[in-house]
């Protein structure tokens, strides 16, 4: 049981890396530094601003590494209860992790040229087109990203090692990021509410793992044997 806490608290640390990593790079810094339809204001902010380009770059690939780390963790802490689920976990957040790597090849990229250390043709269109490539990437990724937490929730109601309400928030969660994936390609003049409203229920689940994980670990194999709790511990 020990062992398993180990890896129950390694596997949130791991999580928590992804969290606050694509806090920092995804949500502040491509937002400072990225403006949609002004090729121009990108361009001079990536000049300006090539410390807080190298930041975000920073920060992605460590998304890149802390989400890969977790996909593995996770296979380990659920392997026992459910295999397939585990595998599923593993196989759908490394594929994610090399989606967010392909963004970040793109973001960096766009500032190398930005700043003279690549060539490119147009320099303020290239850096505008790496960007728009980087934010499709995270776009299209995001299906992957649903897709590793519908097995994630799944893990959670049939092993009973943690709330049942969890694994259901966490599925919910899943399949929104998912339809989300669809809705930004089908639908892309959609209100940024739409996007919001269907990836929300997915950051309750993911912090409520996050936290789960860091505090209470797991519970043991008596505990798990027992009706699964809705929301307690």
């Amino acid at each position: 049981m020990s062992s398993r806490l180990s890896t129950a608290r390694w596997t949130g640390v791991f999580y928590l890396g992804v969290a606050v990593a694509g806090f920092i790079g995804y949500l502040f810094v491509r937002s400072e530094l990225f403006i949609p339809g002004d090729a121009a204001a990108t361009l001079t902010n990536l000049v300006e601003q090539p410390g807080l380009a190298r930041l975000g770059i920073a920060a992605d690939l460590t998304i890149v590494l802390t989400q890969a780390l977790a996909a593995v963790w996770f296979f380990r802490l659920f392997q026992e209860d459910h295999r397939f689920a585990a595998g599923s976990i593993a196989a759908f957040g490394l594929v994610n992790s090399a989606v967010v790597l392909v963004a970040t090849v793109f973001s960096a990229t766009a500032l190398a040229i930005a700043v003279g250390t690549a060539t490119g043709g147009g320099q303020a269109s290239t850096v505008q087109l790496l960007y728009q490539l980087n934010g499709s990437a995270w776009d299209i990724g995001g299906l992957f990203f649903g897709l590793w937490l519908i097995p994630m929730g799944y893990a959670v109601v049939k092993s009973g090692r943690m709330p049942l309400g969890l694994g259901w928030v966490l599925i919910a969660g899943g399949v929104g990021y998912v339809i989300a994936a669809y809705v930004a390609e089908l639908v892309p003049d959609a209100p940024s509410i739409v996007s919001d409203l269907l990836t929300g229920i997915a950051s309750i689940g993911e912090f409520w793992m996050i936290g789960y994980l860091l505090i209470f670990g797991v519970r043991s194999e008596v505990e798990a044997r027992t009706p699964a709790m809705i929301l307690g511990r």
